[in-house]
């Protein structure tokens, strides 16, 4: 009958005994599930791969495959090279050289199209550069702003970009203006940012821009002032959050974060899973690792409905 005997072992069909345990076949008999627990093997730490010998200015971001893609500068061969990881752990990768020449302060992001966009400063034409990617492995790029670069002031801009992809599709980069000193973003015309235009400008001597979007769609920048200064190597400003009053960023809304202590160079800004924008940041002068999060969409810390 199946029924459990006096020693509370299972019948013949396998149900379990009075004493829960499972029946021959490893079911519980009631649901099907298993009774057998599987052990899955769990890697014992981190992996940590080295996958090019001479490399400055990363940006990582995760391609339309699911795997790592990889911007930086070869100060040894002067090049802006791509890596692609070739798995998800990134223990490999297929190694690409796409501009011949000096590429400082890397960004990259992933388009509407899944292809990659990488903003940079060329320091031989003292400008903002971007080129966009022709395949997911970035093995080559289709388009880079010539006649009408993204700026066109003529002046020394482009470092320490930051470059993301707006509710519109269209990238929005954040970067340092060297001849004004502060901060200015820029919008692509298109997908390929083939072309485009400045949007806006920051504060005075606002620097070391990091740029995302927010929840409410809106572009949210985080950077330190660091006085008026033509190439800030030294610390020593506040952490401040620019929010963007729309989708092409032609105002913002600034907020200080950190008042009560100052912030040694580059931030980096996200946004967390309620929403809301998280910031890392030096602190200056220890050089601890801080973050601050944003209480609202905004990070204003005065902001409150009625």
């Amino acid at each position: 009958d199946g029924n459990p005997g006096k020693d509370g072992k299972p019948g013949e069909d396998g149900k379990p005994g009075e004493d829960g345990k499972p029946g021959k076949d490893g079911k519980d008999g009631k649901d099907g599930a298993a009774g057998v627990a599987i052990v899955r093997n769990i890697p014992a730490g981190n992996v940590i791969t080295t996958l090019d010998s001479t490399s400055k200015s990363q940006s990582i971001t995760i391609g339309a495959d699911g795997l790592g893609l990889i911007s930086y500068y070869d100060p040894g061969n002067k090049d802006l090279k791509v890596a692609h990881c070739d798995n998800t752990a990134c223990t490999s990768a297929t190694t690409s050289t796409l501009i011949l020449r000096p590429s400082w302060e890397t960004s990259i992001t992933i388009g509407v199209d899944g292809l990659a966009l990488i903003s940079w400063f060329d320091p031989i034409d003292m400008e903002l550069k971007v080129a966009h990617c022709s395949d997911i492995a970035c093995t080559s790029f289709t388009s880079i702003p010539g006649s009408a670069p993204l700026d066109q002031s003529g002046g020394k801009v482009g470092r320490f970009s930051s470059i993301t992809i707006g509710a519109d599709g269209l990238a929005l980069i954040s970067y340092y203006d060297i001849d004004n000193r502060r901060i200015k973003v820029a919008k692509c015309a298109d997908i390929f940012c083939s072309g485009g235009s400045v949007m806006t400008t920051l504060e005075l001597g606002s620097v070391y821009p990091s740029i995302t979007i927010g929840a409410d769609g809106l572009a949210l920048i985080s950077y330190q002032t660091a006085g008026d200064i033509e190439f800030p190597t030294v610390g020593g400003g506040l952490l401040k959050v620019a929010h963007c009053a729309n989708i092409s960023c032609t105002t913002t809304t600034s907020s200080t974060l950190a008042s009560d202590e100052n912030v040694d160079f580059e931030t980096s800004i996200t946004i967390g899973a309620d929403g809301l924008g998280l910031i890392s940041y030096q602190a200056h002068p220890t050089e601890d690792l801080k973050v601050a999060h944003c209480e609202n969409t905004f990070c204003a810390p005065y902001f409150r409905r009625r």
